[in-house]
């Protein structure tokens, strides 16, 4: 909590039987001092996507629902430009039918959805992973087709009542507000987020779609975890079958980290095979994982927008606790935690210049420091070569390494280029001139980005830190990453003085800002 400045947490822990102990630490809501308590409400953002695929394997059970039949069967607007195979349930299931992640462009998901059409995937359904929101948006909406009822309905039905998670909403109306903890996101959107970063209430948006839209307490979750943890037997009996929950926890498709089923994710460590799954919205964090083989999970909600993963690491690591104290053993000891401490930090010693500064780097007992304009600033570790400098002159975004053979030859910082050797000009088609700058959008998921160029190569640089290169399609019309199997895309327009003031992110649109 303290390295992300988050204002509340809780956690629950639970066998396969009951809640062992449900934890709460820290502040519901900052301005009140109002402590979380076992009955405070988080909004739990995807880890709700398995809430919508309970009753699709419910339906497919029952003989309703043909996952390997294409999506037009059930929605027969959906459409995508393709000269693939048709998009299955299956495909949209375990995120390899190659849809965009999805934009929040409209209030509600159907439109998203529909307007998929307007769009084009780069390869086959089945054959590439790509997380898509949208995708399970799309299967709300199916459920909703084949049900007859609105997808809170369903969920409020078909799953929560059955476990009796009487303090779970299905969706997230503007009624709840004052029912919930209040989430906090930092106040700059616009750059890698940082513990000394003053926090600020974030929107309050509605939701009622399938890639999860629901607001719950620790101790219900708890119920949801049994119920993954008896693999799929709930206490008056069986919501789905073991077939059904090997499908949502098999080692479906390979993602790069772990396998993701159907709407789980499922990764082995020493012999043990967990469960677990990340989830936000705006203002919350969100994380499970459970230890099939030990009979336990543990869940953990907190009112601070974030990276995600860390959040799943704590999960494991209070798990893997839990698990150590009740047989006896030696506790294991605690991770470090700590990012500045770099455990190659002489990899990056050295001068390195740019056309207008330059910075020194040197090693100081496993940490990796910096000499800028006479002080010493201690870097912190973000991902493998990219770090996050507490200086003003370095806060919008990362500072970038790159190697050579292994060796680290040069660095960037935004567009600005560093490096060891001499410097030199790369050419690059002017036109790029224009799309450099700052956009923004109504968007609650990515609401701002930037446009760079680092040497020859036009990049998107996340409001996060990390950053994607932008590969030419056609005039204006960029692939966004390497990857040549990536749905996402970028379209400059309304260029004006020689600058874009508009750009369409995979549908939808951004402007350019008058902030830097």
């Amino acid at each position: 909590m303290r390295a992300g400045a988050i204002p509340g947490m809780t956690l629950a822990v639970t066998n396969r039987e009951r809640t062992l102990k449900v934890f709460a630490y820290g502040l519901s809501d900052v301005a009140s001092g109002t402590p979380v308590t076992p009955e405070t409400v988080f909004e739990t953002g995807s880890l709700g996507k398995p809430l919508t695929v309970i009753p699709l394997l419910q339906l497919r059970e029952a003989g309703e629902l043909d996952l390997t039949a294409p999506v037009s069967r059930y929605l027969p607007w959906f459409e995508v430009q393709s000269s693939h195979a048709p998009i299955t349930v299956h495909h949209l299931l375990n995120h390899t039918s190659g849809l965009i992640r999805g934009t929040d462009v409209a209030p509600h998901g159907l439109y998203e959805s529909w307007a998929l059409r307007e769009l084009r995937t780069n390869c086959a359904p089945g054959e590439y992973f790509w997380y898509s929101n949208l995708g399970y948006k799309t299967l709300g909406f199916l459920l909703e087709r084949l049900c007859g009822a609105s997808l809170p309905e369903v969920i409020q039905s078909r799953v929560l009542e059955p476990l009796a998670m009487n303090r779970t909403y299905p969706a997230i109306r503007l009624g709840m507000q004052g029912k919930t903890a209040t989430g906090y996101t930092s106040v700059y959107d616009d750059r890698p987020e940082h513990r000394s970063h003053p926090i600020t209430p974030a929107i309050w948006a509605e939701a009622a779609t399938g890639d999860g839209a629901q607001a719950s307490t620790a101790g219900d979750m708890a119920a949801y975890l049994r119920l993954l943890l008896n693999r799929g037997l709930g206490p008056n009996g069986r919501l789905i079958s073991e077939e059904s929950f090997e499908l949502m926890s098999g080692h479906g498709v390979w993602t790069g980290g772990d396998f993701y089923g159907y709407g789980l994710a499922t990764y082995d460590v020493d012999g043990r095979t967990y469960v677990g799954h990340g989830g936000g919205s705006a203002g919350f964090r969100a994380a499970l994982v459970v230890d099939m083989l030990a009979g336990l999970g543990v869940v953990l909600l907190v009112n601070r927008w974030g990276d995600t993963e860390p959040l799943v690491e704590v999960a494991q690591e209070a798990l893997t606790a839990v698990r150590h104290d009740m047989a006896r053993l030696e506790m294991p000891p605690l991770p470090a935690g700590d990012p500045t401490i770099v455990k190659n930090a002489a990899d990056y010693t050295g001068t390195f210049r740019s056309a207008g500064r330059l910075i020194d780097l040197e090693a100081r007992r496993r940490k990796l420091v910096m000499r800028y304009k006479g002080k010493s600033i201690t870097l912190e570790n973000r991902a493998p070569d990219s770090f996050y400098v507490a200086h003003q002159d370095f806060e919008m975004a990362w500072l970038d390494f790159v190697r050579q053979r292994g060796r680290v030859v040069e660095a960037f910082y935004a567009g600005e280029w560093f490096t060891k050797r001499t410097l030199r000009r790369f050419r690059y088609p002017k036109a790029w001139d224009a799309y450099v700058g700052h956009y923004r959008a109504r968007n609650p998921e990515i609401s701002n980005f930037r446009i760079a160029v680092r040497k020859n190569t036009l990049v998107l640089l996340n409001p996060w830190g990390n950053t994607e290169p932008l590969v030419p399609q056609e005039a204006g019309v960029f692939r966004v990453g390497a990857d040549p199997r990536s749905p996402e895309t970028l379209r400059f327009s309304a260029i004006a003085d020689g600058q874009a003031l508009r750009v369409d992110y995979s549908g939808c649109p951004y402007y350019r800002t008058f902030a830097p």
